[in-house]
């Protein structure tokens, strides 16, 4: 690139004849001035960041109780005042919500009176792979927030936004299906409504395999987005059949838990690194991917996210907890301290500089946990390397039956060898620790669920 080009593009000029400088919407400039404060936030020590969080949750937290009717009785039972600011001890006296209590609240979660110029409201469903889907609302400004996430995923990594990006995610039926897809002028809005984007190309994820890998190598992408388990096996079935997107620069992932052994797939198909994003529907984004380490960082301007021990308390790093989540921006809606549903681990302090705190690992949903039997949980480790020693593997799953027996459902090229299906066997024990009864079957093909997600482990059990 020309010492006289700039490294990104400039801002979407607004008006005719404002080329340079340009003179961005009044979105684009919204969008602008908080990523100018992003970029400084992102730099203070963790002291910093906690005590404007709690600033911001004190505003937050004040409109609840005087206007949720879900929370006004939780708030004032645990000792809180309206207008009171919250310190660190205050908040964590605060209960913990759920899912089920988003489910039974209802209306219950809804302000009486939002704060003038938070609006228009939008609907937001989550795609009920729990089991439990809720819908909530959002705001203008949660919406915002979410474009500026966005923006700051792009800077933080680099990425040529001139460049083309191809999406393999989950679409209403019969939209960008095979062998045409969809295809956009632009990135989506979020982007293009600051900076000015090449084309974007869209495929629904209920496509084949193969038919996903002729799709990507037809429109040659400089990103792909999609799904870890879809990106894991199209990397597999590429490497195999010698197929690579010579523009290919980078994979980003959403929706599902990124393993190890699909990062190393994508580095051995096509040499390009993945990149993750940790996000809700119903919280925005929580973490991105840091720009120089494979963990991620909270983004801690938008929600306050803490990692809890079974006792309650703030996991040191190191240690796996469940993930509490309270999005600071949601007045329509307010979730504070809720419980999303799922485990991660804890990290120590980036080397990168930046004070946002650290997630080491997001290790999956809580209820993805095998049952032994007394009551105790296990990782099941499914998608680890491992499995991928096994090159007839397509596509795995594992289900639990009962406290004493596991199903593996396999899509293979072939049935494995009774030496391979023993190796399969003794990793799966190995890694969970206990002597379950493993049954092995083939299948054509194993469905996604809702929303176009994949689990790799299901436990068919009632809950305790």
């Amino acid at each position: 690139m020309s010492p006289r080009e700039p490294a990104r593009p400039l801002p979407r000029s607004a008006l005719a004849g404002a080329v340079w400088p340009s003179v961005p919407s009044a979105h684009a400039a919204q969008c602008l001035a908080l990523l100018g404060q992003l970029e400084q936030s992102q730099w203070w020590a963790p002291p910093t960041l906690r005590a404007w969080q709690l600033r911001q949750a004190s505003v937050l937290v004040d409109h609840a109780l005087r206007t949720v009717p879900f929370h006004g009785p939780r708030l004032r039972d645990a000792g809180l005042a309206p207008g009171q600011a919250l310190a660190p001890e205050d908040f964590a006296r605060i209960p913990v919500m759920t899912r089920a209590d988003i489910q039974a609240a209802g209306a219950d979660l809804h302000t009486t009176a939002l704060p003038k110029g938070h609006g228009p409201l939008s609907k937001v469903s989550s795609s009920g792979s729990t089991g439990r889907p809720i819908d909530t609302l959002g705001t203008s400004l949660s919406r915002l927030y979410w474009d500026v996430f966005t923006l700051r995923d792009h800077l933080w990594h680099d990425r040529d936004l001139r460049g083309t990006l191809a999406s393999i995610r989950s679409f209403p039926t019969g939209r960008a299906t095979y062998p045409r897809g969809a295809r956009g002028k632009t990135w989506g809005g979020a982007t293009a409504a600051v900076y000015p984007t090449g084309p974007a190309f869209a495929l629904s994820v209920l496509s084949t395999t193969e038919q996903q890998a002729e799709w990507l190598i037809r429109h040659n992408p400089d990103y792909l987005l999609t799904f870890p388990s879809a990106l894991g096996a199209l990397a597999r079935h590429c490497r195999a059949a010698g197929l690579t997107p010579p523009r290919l620069r980078a994979a980003r992932t959403i929706s599902e838990i990124l393993t190890p052994e699909v990062r190393a797939a994508c580095r051995e198909a096509w040499g390009v690194p993945v990149v993750d994003i940790y996000s809700a529907n119903e919280t925005g984004y929580m973490a991105l991917q840091c720009p120089t380490h494979e963990h991620y960082h909270v983004q801690c301007e938008g929600v306050l996210l803490e990692i809890l021990d079974d006792e309650g308390a703030p996991c040191a790093p190191g240690q796996v907890g469940r993930v509490v989540v309270t999005a600071l921006h949601n007045f329509a809606m307010p979730l504070v301290r809720y419980e999303i549903g799922d485990l991660a681990e804890a990290g120590p302090p980036c080397p990168c500089g930046r004070g946002l705190p650290v997630i080491a690992r997001i290790l999956g949903r809580v209820r993805n946990m095998v049952r032994l039997p007394g009551g105790a949980q296990a990782w099941p480790l499914i998608g680890e390397p491992s499995y991928a020693a096994i090159p007839a593997l397509r596509q795995y799953q594992m289900v639990q039956k009962t406290l004493h027996r596991l199903e593996l459902r396999l899509v293979a090229q072939r049935p494995l060898t009774a030496a391979e299906e023993a190796r399969l066997r003794r990793i799966i024990l190995e890694r969970i620790g206990h002597p379950f009864e493993i049954d092995i079957t083939y299948h054509d093909h194993i469905a996604r669920g809702p929303g176009g997600k994949y689990e790799d482990f299901k436990c068919e059990l009632e809950a305790p």
